[in-house]
């Protein structure tokens, strides 16, 4: 079943190409999206088409902070009913806790959690897309929206401990600096907004208790209408879970809220194992990181969940039919 997105994720997309001198009808029609989803904020679209839409428009323009530029537009109503959780929640933990619940309402591909230790917390974001590709575009619209979101809420005088990005920095940072400051890291081991806990504990002035129990009620009654598979879960889960080393089947299943048995019934039931599923993101997060060529095996090892290199080195042998650095040096010949 294909992931989609609202189409609202688009909003920005015209002005920003137009005032770049291109004509973003033409770029949507060789995506293969529908011009109309620049005017309907409520179609369904095909995540894939829209992340490559946003890297083929970005590259053809030169115009590294188009997903950027997109999310300086962005307020909670934008979000259509995802938008009704968050803003309706007493703090910033249960908005964002109501953002990663009802997130697969407005992109089924995103992938959001939030940790908490030590008195820090991390906002963690991740798309789960079914072929490997460049993604910088689609994580910075993400990012850059929720952290305009937080600072709706918070203030504009509130800033983050730090943001942190898994791709590599552009070649100009003026603007993601411009909006973030100066607390940026790119080539990070994980893409997320890094803040203390007791930010978290900060009341919303839109807060309406009452309000925020109808929303609940009604996303989760809209949100059960698209059954969607237990594989799709469990995907998500593999990539969120895969680079803290806890993996396994029985996080997975405590994730989701059932017994590890229900999670392997289930998948029988729709042909899926969690092997065959956990072997496909691998394959796919190795072929992204390394068409990077921004990190070293070692560390793309540990991204994937192998405890030793060797142990990398014999999957990817088995998988590929050579070797990670073999495969690497016939993508940089491929690429010049």
């Amino acid at each position: 079943m294909p992931r989609l997105i609202r189409s609202a994720s688009l909003l920005g997309f015209r002005e920003t190409v137009r005032a770049a001198g291109a004509d973003p009808e033409r770029l949507v029609r060789d995506a293969g999206l529908p011009p109309a989803c620049l005017r309907d904020p409520d179609l369904r679209l095909s995540t894939l088409k829209v992340a490559r839409l946003l890297e083929n428009a970005a590259r053809e323009l030169r115009l590294e902070t188009l997903g950027l530029q997109m999310a300086q537009t962005r307020t909670a109503s934008n979000l259509g009913p995802l938008g009704l959780a968050v803003r309706e929640e007493p703090t910033l933990r249960a908005a964002l806790h109501a953002m990663v619940r009802y997130s697969h309402l407005q992109n089924e591909a995103l992938l959001l959690r939030v940790d908490e230790a030590d008195g820090i917390a991390i906002v963690r974001e991740d798309l789960a897309v079914d072929q490997p590709m460049a993604l910088r575009q689609s994580t910075e619209l993400v990012i850059g929206v929720i952290f305009r979101l937080m600072q709706l809420f918070l203030g504009p005088q509130w800033r983050p401990h730090s943001i942190c990005f898994a791709h590599s920095a552009p070649s100009d940072r003026a603007m993601h600096e411009r909006v973030f400051g100066r607390q940026l890291h790119f080539g990070h081991e994980f893409t997320g907004i890094v803040c203390t806990s007791s930010d978290l504990d900060l009341p919303l002035p839109s807060s309406d208790p009452v309000m925020a129990r109808y929303a609940r009620q009604y996303l989760d009654f809209i949100g059960g209408k698209r059954n969607r598979p237990m594989s799709d879960d469990v995907r998500k889960l593999v990539i969120l879970l895969l680079p803290s080393g806890q993996c396994t089947l029985e996080n997975i299943a405590r994730h989701i809220g059932v017994h590890r048995r229900t999670v392997l019934r289930r998948l029988t039931a729709e042909r899926e194992t969690y092997a065959d599923l956990l072997n496909t993101v691998r394959r796919e997060l190795v072929a992204r990181l390394l068409d990077r060529r921004e990190r070293p095996l070692a560390e793309i090892a540990s991204l994937l969940g192998f405890a030793e290199p060797s142990a990398f080195s014999h999957w990817f042998r088995t998988e590929f039919g050579c070797s990670a650095t073999q495969y690497e040096a016939r993508l940089a010949s491929e690429a010049t």
